[in-house]
């Protein structure tokens, strides 16, 4: 892989990201916190997981090793989850904008909250982040449909179409 590969597939999980959030926006403070017997019981819990995973996999990356995941009860709604889902994208913004081709195979060491001390190559913890967001927000979307709601299209092709309609706009 190369940086610019990564830098694309981020900004992919950015604008993804982006989308479900904006979807979730039509929930009403109950559906947000509903109970749908999922991994993760509602929406609210599985956006904080999302959230948390990607903010957790970035601070390894930059040497630190979170002990605990956030709490989600400390986002009651989606506006408070809102502000600290932006910061973390641009710290991850910054990141990846900060790569280069020799970096991603430098092998990374971390602690993980379960399984003690570990390491990964630098490319396959980048990869991992964008496909456990992909995975979660596909659970996002069922989510979304139990509730009545609309969902929107995430898919990595329709980022890629969308980024070639604006170029040749």
């Amino acid at each position: 892989m190369k940086a610019s590969e990564m830098r694309d597939l981020f900004a992919f999980n950015s604008w993804a990201n982006q989308r479900i959030l904006a979807a979730v926006d039509a929930l009403s403070p109950e559906q947000f916190t509903k109970d749908l017997g999922s991994s993760f019981k509602s929406v609210r819990d599985t956006l904080v997981h999302i959230w948390g995973v990607e903010w957790i996999w970035l601070e390894r990356l930059k040497g630190n090793s979170p002990s605990a995941f956030p709490e989600t009860k400390d986002f009651p709604d989606l506006a408070t989850l809102r502000p600290r889902w932006a910061e973390v994208e641009k710290n991850w913004e910054a990141y990846v904008g900060g790569l280069n081709d020799s970096g991603l195979d430098e092998d990374v060491k971390y602690m993980t909250m379960t399984f003690g001390p570990s390491h990964s190559p630098r490319w396959q913890m980048l990869q991992h982040v964008v496909n456990h967001s992909t995975y979660h927000r596909g659970q996002v979307t069922t989510m979304l449909r139990q509730l009545g709601t609309k969902s929107a299209g995430t898919d990595l092709i329709f980022f890629y179409r969308e980024r070639q309609l604006a170029t040749n706009a």
